[in-house]
């Protein structure tokens, strides 16, 4: 399915100006707060009409101010996960599922109760009333109310944004499994770097209301673009890897990357198995000579690609690993003191990395 945005609107002093297109599962708008994100998606649902352009989902027409359309919001078929999971307090868990299906209207039901209870993992919680659920077990709650309004697209205004480490832990999964097999694209917005590295299939970078890239997530959030808009500790790359070894001794799996393998605390995923991973540029050191006698478990040789000034006293090093992508992010004194240049040959040192675990929930 094809999600085609070009619009312009403005809102005060703020101007929106954007264009692209994606076929991706997950479409993740990325960008600092301020940038566009929520705005666009608005746009999308119908909340916000625009002063000019277009908007269409797989052919299908929403928005085109040239020809007057505009559908409304009710007939867009457009699922809507807020921040916060928004639940009915005086309905149990079941009747607040249900309510979605009033939203699909007389429509043929596509998508199953029990296939969005099992995909959710909600089946214990149908009775219990939601002041009794977790964050992450409400918005998963939510999410399951927007499928069943058997939407053609579902938005996700930073449904994580809310959760803590350990609830967005949780619902990770839920969310890997709901863009993996559902088949309804998602256009998800978010802030965090390492979530948007980890469920993206293609991501649209945000600032002051443009575009600056859109594409694969190895190609945009490794991209020089990201620079400016990736807060503190935000930039990095990202690596697509397959787990290549298991160490049942040590808990330990190898990944294989174009980078060079990688040995990451035991991962739920199978031999061969496919996953993603998120390395910090301010989580790699750098060394001139391959490094020996330290705790560092991950080393990968690369050359010095290019040096980008991210302030008076850090620099941010872009590598070519194998030719894969990397950034370190390190103090200028020790770029002059490693006489760093484009061409020279280093060693990224990994100190740590984010990664996309590969099991499902139900699939142990």
């Amino acid at each position: 399915m094809t999600l085609a945005v070009d619009v312009r609107h403005r809102m005060g002093a703020f101007a929106l100006d954007v264009r692209f297109e994606s076929e991706g599962r997950l479409t993740a708008l990325f960008g600092r707060s301020g940038a566009g994100k929520t705005s666009i998606i608005n746009l999308v649902a119908g909340l916000i009409r625009p002063d000019e352009g277009l908007i269409a989902v797989d052919g299908t027409v929403l928005v085109d101010t040239a020809r007057r359309i505009f559908v409304p919001r009710h007939r867009r078929r457009v699922g809507y996960v807020f921040q916060e999971g928004r639940l009915f307090p005086h309905l149990s868990v079941r009747r607040n599922l249900l309510y979605g299906r009033w939203f699909a209207g007389r429509r043929e039901k596509h998508i199953a109760f029990d296939q969005v209870v099992e995909l959710l993992g909600l089946a214990h919680l149908l009775t219990r009333p939601p002041a009794s659920l977790s964050g992450g077990e409400k918005q998963r709650v939510a999410i399951g109310r927007a499928l069943l309004s058997d939407p053609r697209l579902l938005l996700m205004d930073e449904p994580l944004a809310s959760l803590d480490e350990p609830r967005k832990a949780e619902i990770f999964p839920y969310i890997e499994r709901l863009r993996d097999e559902m088949g309804i694209p998602v256009l998800y917005v978010s802030h965090a770097i390492a979530e948007v590295a980890r469920l993206a299939s293609t991501v649209v970078l945000l600032s002051q209301g443009r575009v600056l890239a859109a594409g694969a997530p190895a190609d945009v959030l490794g991209s020089s673009e990201m620079v400016p808009v990736a807060g503190p500790g935000e930039v990095g790359a990202v690596l697509d890897a397959r787990v290549a070894k298991l160490d049942v001794a040590f808990g330990l799996s190898t990944l294989e990357t174009r980078a060079g393998p990688l040995t990451v605390p035991r991962v739920a995923a199978g031999i061969g198995s496919k996953m993603r991973v998120f390395i910090r540029a301010s989580d790699v050191m750098l060394s001139l000579n391959r490094p020996e006698g330290i705790s560092a478990l991950n080393v990968l040789a690369g050359r010095v690609v290019a040096l980008v000034e991210e302030s008076r006293t850090v620099i941010d090093v872009a590598l070519d690993c194998g030719g894969q992508h990397v950034m370190a992010r390190i103090t200028r004194r020790s770029a002059i003191a490693l006489r760093l240049a484009p061409g020279v040959s280093v060693y990224a040192i990994i100190k740590s990395m984010a990664l996309e675990d590969g099991e499902r929930p139900g699939r142990r």
